[in-house]
């Protein structure tokens, strides 16, 4: 392969950017590779003779100017840097080499930050390694700068970097813009003030800890329940590794069941042993409750929380502080994943069926996909909980790479809310208090009986007032004339408004039948609070959406209208809890519908009293609203997310979707996607080859009522194979959008493997 040295020449050089192999240096995550590379000799093979070569070079001043206050000449041991490049082409993927200025030899360390000369251009990236020699044979342009001193990127997490962007069919480099943040200048000299002197002359991450007291031991109270959690906790003291899928028991409001709780007990039992845990969630709120529950057991200044919105100075703070091994616990967002905590001995993930929880951001990686690859890269124990079970959750259990964790049948309908299935076409509404409310009479009657003893949760799968408009005549959507957006109203006196492009539909008619009046064909959260504050007169109505998320709620009778996942917690559980518009969830078109249906109600029916609950006030009862035969629906019944799942990943397996398969989404508009398949071809052609097994549908449109003739509109290709060919077909992928990226092709292809949101 023809490619660029550090001075933007044009040379032949190796390609660092392949897979993770064992090398004589240990875990070598950017290796040599013959795949698509031109071997270069140089005619040198004693290293003396070459060394000499470089330092003659130096000393001639053929090297260019390093930064200021640095000198040409190189450093007597370790005078080449392999660096990291903070670049995004995909052929550039690889290490690049750079002399280190003799000036720069105590500062220049593995995972420092620098600065170096790149295509004419000064870029960032981090020091990976220093070594004796180079394979390169020209000249080697010197370091320009190190940004800092401080070292905050660890071999492990840069070995993990290169797993999860090979496995995504990504680069490092944006890898790396996930895992470490942005450097705060004062934060850091701030930090290293107060550090102590570390006299053992070990690495920061390698320095001992606070002289704080040990952990106290594990508390086996939330694990009671379940007939191997004891063993759990017994063997993450005693530094063993067990890797579970675990099925949690509802009950948020008793610390002896709660989930937070148990991921805290798990954690300090990780402590306990002298290692570090790592707790993933998938929200702030989530942080929040796993964080009351790490103090209470652990006492303070024992853990961080991080987070995106703590700000770049406290965030960067906290990030250094367990880059030092100062704190050994954190618990975060899908961020947190790169933490780079030592000595890890847990990885712990809650609710990996949220979607929030996949990245946003190039790579598009899973949370969970890269705990798993990190627990098996460094040994560590491995726990996936939520209160369902994912295909993806089934499937680590079905390769016994995990075992599953639940309770009893008996221990779960002790802890259960009765659940009652409501047929909406067979159980129309017969009084005015249902029909205002939209809610069938047997819904209704639950959320009456309910408020006599407490607050009611009404969940609503979809926020804003009348997020979908249809037309009153033919009932064909609405749709804008500029974009063909979908129209919506955001309130009883607004206006339809385009959802696209926020133009008002003042003279809207439509194309079908030409009326000019509209219909709800969906109706939101605020619209449902206004219905059922008028079928309940006198009742508080409360409501929690996106924006506007209420944490918790009293015992008082009151109606809390909640979204999907903004459902707060009510003291002592809610009395009663009616689930809406089920079949338009479980009619969805993707992939993961009725898991993600089932994960929503199993989610909101965990906060619902237990149905065999003593004392005066009778137990809690859920009504769920949607044909009483789904698979979605029996489950919730049953309180059986295992068998479900495992249903779900029988019937992936059969119609050859992930998990049992792998799928490359690739978008882009035509041209582009069209370029890159033939640039997919291309590369079989050169030796990195598709699976055997892969089958390309496609392209078609991406978005549906947009002009497919367009330029600018969006198609996609969808890549299918077997899950052993999942590697292959990212390398393909990869060296596909090198190809692109060599040519200079003006627009961006997004390869996404795997997405949570298939369709």
């Amino acid at each position: 392969m023809i490619s660029r040295n550090a001075t933007g020449k044009s040379r032949c050089r190796p390609d660092f950017g392949a897979n993770p192999v064992e090398s004589a240096r240990g875990f070598a995550p950017f290796r040599r590779t013959r795949v698509g590379a031109v071997r270069y000799n140089s005619g040198v093979t004693d290293p003396g003779e070459q060394m000499a070569l470089v330092r003659a070079e130096a000393a001639r001043g053929r090297v260019r100017a390093a930064g200021p206050g640095t000198s040409a000449q190189p450093a007597e041991s370790e005078p080449v840097a392999r660096v990291i490049v903070d670049v995004e082409p995909a052929h550039l993927d690889r290490l690049w080499d750079y002399t280190v200025p003799a000036k720069l030899h105590e500062t220049a360390r593995p995972g420092v930050r620098v600065r170096v000369r790149f295509a004419g251009q000064l870029v960032d990236g981090y020091l990976w390694e220093r070594v004796e020699k180079t394979d390169f044979s020209g000249r080697l342009t010197p370091l320009h700068s190190v940004v800092s001193p401080e070292p905050v990127l660890t071999r492990e997490i840069g070995e993990l970097a290169r797993r999860v962007a090979d496995a995504y069919a990504g680069t490092a480099a944006d890898v790396l813009r996930l895992a470490i943040p942005p450097r705060h200048a004062r934060t850091e000299k701030a930090l290293r003030d107060k550090a102590l002197p570390d006299k053992s002359g070990d690495p920061p991450d390698m320095a001992r800890t606070s002289d704080a007291a040990p952990p106290p031991t594990p508390d086996p109270r939330p694990w009671k329940h379940y007939p191997h959690g004891p063993d759990l906790l017994t063997a993450l003291a005693q530094g063993q590794s067990p890797r579970a899928v675990w099925a949690a028991l509802p009950g948020a409001d008793t610390p002896e069941i709660d989930w937070a709780h148990a991921l805290a007990a798990a954690a300090q039992a990780t402590l306990h042993s002298g290692r570090g845990a790592l707790i993933v969630v998938p929200d702030g709120r989530d942080v929040a409750r796993v964080d009351a529950a790490l103090i209470e057991l652990l006492g303070p200044d024992r853990h961080v929380a991080l987070t995106a919105d703590l700000g770049p100075a406290e965030r960067y703070g906290r990030w250094l502080a367990v880059r030092r091994g100062e704190v050994r616990c954190v618990v975060g967002t899908r961020a947190a994943v790169f933490a780079p905590i030592t000595n890890l001995g847990l990885v712990a993930l809650w609710d990996d069926g949220d979607s929030s929880l996949a990245e946003r951001a190039a790579p598009y990686s899973h949370a969970r996909e890269v705990l798993t690859m990190r627990a098996h890269q460094t040994g560590a124990a491995a726990l996936i909980g939520g209160y369902t079970v994912t295909a993806e959750g089934a499937q680590l259990v079905a390769r016994r790479w995990a075992r599953p964790l639940t309770a009893p049948r008996a221990v779960v309908r002790e802890l259960v809310p009765l659940i009652r299935t409501v047929d909406p076409d067979r159980d129309n509404a017969r009084d005015s208090g249902a029909a205002r409310a939209r809610m069938p009479t047997v819904a209704w009657r639950v959320a009456r009986d309910g408020l006599r003893y407490g607050p009611v949760l009404v969940q609503v799968p979809r926020s804003g007032y009348l997020p979908a408009l249809a037309c009153v005549r033919c009932r064909e959507a609405a749709h804008c004339a500029h974009c063909h957006g979908a129209l919506a109203l955001a309130g009883a006196e607004s206006a339809a408004r385009c959802r696209w492009c926020g133009r008002f539909a003042e003279q809207w008619r439509c194309d079908r039948c030409g009326a000019t009046r509209f219909r709800a064909r969906a109706t939101g959260a605020a619209r449902s609070a206004e219905e059922l504050g008028r079928a309940f007169p006198g009742v508080p109505v409360r409501l929690s959406r996106g924006g506007a998320i209420l944490t918790d709620v009293s015992r008082e009778p009151a109606l809390v209208v909640a979204t999907p996942g903004a459902e707060p917690v009510a003291e002592g559980g809610y009395a009663a809890a009616v689930l809406l518009d089920g079949d338009l969830l479980l009619g969805v078109p993707m992939l993961r519908a009725a898991e993600q249906t089932l994960r929503r109600w199993l989610g909101a029916a965990a906060l619902v009293r237990p149905a065999s609950r003593s004392g005066q006030e009778p137990g809690g009862v859920v009504a769920v609203v949607a044909e009483p035969g789904a698979g979605a629906v029996q489950a919730l019944v049953r309180w059986d997310p295992g068998g479900f799942a495992r249903r779900e990943l029988a019937d992936r397996a059969e119609l050859g979707y992930p998990p049992a398969a792998r799928i490359a989404e690739l978008a882009a508009p035509y041209p582009a996607l069209a370029e890159l398949l033939e640039a997919v071809h291309g590369v079989q052609a050169q030796g990195v080859p598709l699976p055997q097994d892969a089958d390309i549908l496609g392209p078609t449109p991406l978005a549906a009522g947009r002009d497919a003739d367009g330029p600018d509109a969006a198609y996609r290709a969808l890549i299918r194979c077997s899950r052993t060919g999942g590697r292959a077909l990212a390398e393909a992928l990869k060296a596909a959008q090198g190809a692109r990226s060599t040519r200079k092709a003006p627009v961006h292809v997004r390869v996404r493997i795997d997405p949570v949101d298939l369709a």
